[in-house]
């Protein structure tokens, strides 16, 4: 458990994740050292230790739970609105856009591949962020059900794990060729998928 921290060593602590995250975003984790850091945020040797006791490792996660949230801030307002479908294109348009200039320099991706997936810590970062990013998706779904502009029959739960994986996948086959289409078209796919009618089943 973190202790409690003065606002000011909130401020600190806090300048020296974003600092560090700025970093990474631009050489990605391993070309990144304590130094390195320590010298873009103005930071001694006893401060860096002092909010991070373990080094790297402690900051990394701490970078990497920056990097989460930031994922879903940089999709707000349209993420946390999705109440119409101008509203929904608007959203796609945005991940699109940031996808499209992070290419294979997607940081939260940088730091869980460093990290490993397997330590627990860093799973759990992960899966609270997809909880997350899914929760606001199958309230938009829910809420464009509500609206009756979509199928009543719509699980939003299942529409909204459909929506979150097309971007997911996308975004990690982006990653791997440095082609957008894949996130294009599979997130376009999913979003339309939600209009189509869906077929009844008549009793026999």
């Amino acid at each position: 458990m973190e202790r409690a921290l003065t606002p000011k060593g909130a401020a600190t602590r806090q300048r020296i994740v974003e600092g560090a995250a700025q970093l990474i975003r631009v050489r990605g984790v391993p070309n990144v050292g304590l130094d390195d850091i320590r010298a873009a945020t103005s930071t001694s040797k006893s401060q860096l230790f002092h909010y991070f006791p373990a080094g790297k490792a402690d900051l990394m996660l701490a970078v990497a739970r920056h990097e989460a949230g930031q994922v879903l801030e940089d999709q707000m307002p349209m993420l946390g609105d999705l109440t119409s479908w101008r509203k929904w294109q608007a959203w796609r348009r945005r991940v699109i856009k940031i996808y499209d200039g992070q290419r294979q320099r997607c940081p939260l991706s940088a730091l869980t591949a460093q990290l490993g997936n397997a330590d627990p810590a860093t799973r759990e970062i992960v899966t609270t962020l997809l909880d997350d990013w899914h929760g606001l998706l199958a309230a938009g779904v829910q809420a464009l059900k509500d609206a009756g502009e979509v199928d009543a029959s719509i699980d939003a739960d299942k529409a909204a794990t459909a929506v979150l994986t097309a971007v997911t996948g996308g975004a990690g086959m982006l990653q791997a060729t440095d082609r957008i289409s894949y996130l294009e078209v599979a997130l376009s796919e999913a979003i339309d998928n939600l209009r189509r009618p869906r077929a009844r089943v008549s009793a026999a």
